[in-house]
């Protein structure tokens, strides 16, 4: 199939490349050339605007930041919907608010033109090795025809259910994945400031009901220092922003998920935006670090 696809980031150019390898003719648009460099070696078409790039396709993906993003490269003056024809798929798989995924999917459905919300889980790793888990929302149908192109891409692709569903499962992983990072660097420094091997700890609550993906993949960077970005926790930040937006929209209580959102406000002001999520783990050994010394705050004046 001819498939566009804008958003050639840290997740989104294996994914990309994926589609390539699967023998799909790509067509691509990108705001910086050096985002187009790994595909030198494929047939991709690079195009001039994401208008040219959906006359071309008979599928558009976009993976892009959030739906500010997401409304120009679909919405803007030569923006996909300028360029296209009736009948195209549009599958954004960006990170965005449920109702912005709906109100995107409504203008698309007024020109004819089929709309899914599929965001992903599980990191530049799962990108490179097609191990993602897709969340699809949208017309059923329209994800049955879609499904061996996301099978391409990821291992565990689900359909959620109408419009925005896909983002409302998303907002759902990232309250579960941004509050267990959270407990899990939590508990290895408190292992650590008790005096105790906190690898030793890790390995002894992998075995037990403790034991999460979190705690082996998360946990293991934590003790190796590794803070490169795998998920930036600026993004987390962003995601935990739709979650509580959502949450007040609602009207819900979400303690967990608003003390998580707090702490990754906490990383990004102190500058640690551009590294992994991990580096929570940063931000609670300096918050430490500030507690005055036990035997001085509990001592009778």
């Amino acid at each position: 199939m001819h498939i566009g696809f804008i958003g050639l980031g840290l997740m989104g150019c294996p994914m990309a490349l994926h589609l390539a390898a699967a023998g799909h003719t790509l067509h691509l648009w990108a705001r910086r050339e050096a985002s187009l460099a790994p595909f030198s070696a494929t047939s991709a078409v690079i195009h001039a605007t994401p208008a040219e790039l959906a006359r071309h396709a008979d599928i558009v993906i976009t993976m892009v930041s959030d739906s500010p993003d997401v409304n120009a490269v679909c919405f803007g003056e030569q923006g996909v919907l300028a360029g296209a024809k009736s009948g195209l798929c549009v599958i954004d798989m960006s990170t965005i608010a449920p109702d912005a995924a709906r109100e995107i999917g409504k203008k698309f459905a007024a020109h004819g033109i089929d709309f899914l919300d599929a965001p992903v889980s599980g990191g530049e790793v799962g990108a490179i090795n097609a191990t993602l888990t897709i969340m699809a929302g949208g017309p059923q149908a329209v994800f049955e025809r879609m499904k061996p192109i996301f099978l391409t891409m990821g291992k565990t692709v689900t359909w959620i259910g109408g419009p925005g569903a896909g983002q409302v499962a998303k907002a759902c992983n990232q309250i579960l994945g941004g509050v267990t990072v959270l407990a899990v660097a939590e508990a290895l420094n408190f292992a650590r400031q008790s005096g105790v091997d906190p690898a030793r700890v890790r390995e002894a609550l992998l075995g037990g009901a403790a034991y999460s993906r979190i705690l082996e993949n998360h946990g293991q960077r934590m003790l190796d220092r590794q803070f490169a970005p795998g998920f930036k926790a600026w993004m987390q930040q962003k995601d935990l922003r739709i979650v509580m937006n959502e949450a007040h929209r609602l009207g819900l209580i979400l303690p967990s998920a608003s003390a998580a959102s707090q702490m990754f406000n906490a990383v990004v002001g102190a500058g640690l935006g551009e590294a992994d999520t991990v580096a929570i783990l940063q931000v609670l050994e300096k918050m430490n670090s500030l507690v005055p010394d036990s035997t001085l705050s509990n001592r009778d004046d």
